[in-house]
């Protein structure tokens, strides 16, 4: 049995795309979820699971920051733009 140390610092992390983070995170959600992991192992990817968890979470916020909705004139000539509120 091999064990390794599990990498605290995620590096690689930080340079994914949202779709590759979700795609690895919904890949160890499964492996956890049918416990054929060993304990040591099944804390390091969740571990992980959390890093792509929080990395998913900040890369929407920075695309939901880019959202914004166009607001018009009484014309209704587009006159400029603000943030999008989906509650509003």
């Amino acid at each position: 049995m091999t064990t390794r140390a599990p990498s605290k610092s995620h590096a690689d992390i930080k340079e994914m795309t949202f779709e590759r983070a979700l795609k690895e995170l919904e890949s160890i959600v499964g492996r956890l979820e049918r416990g054929d992991v060993e304990l040591e192992e099944s804390i390091a990817i969740y571990e992980r699971g959390e890093a792509l968890r929080s990395h998913c979470d900040q890369l929407l916020k920075q695309a939901e920051a880019k959202v914004e909705k166009l607001t018009f004139g009484a014309d209704g000539r587009p006159k400029g733009s603000e943030p999008l509120d989906p509650e509003g």
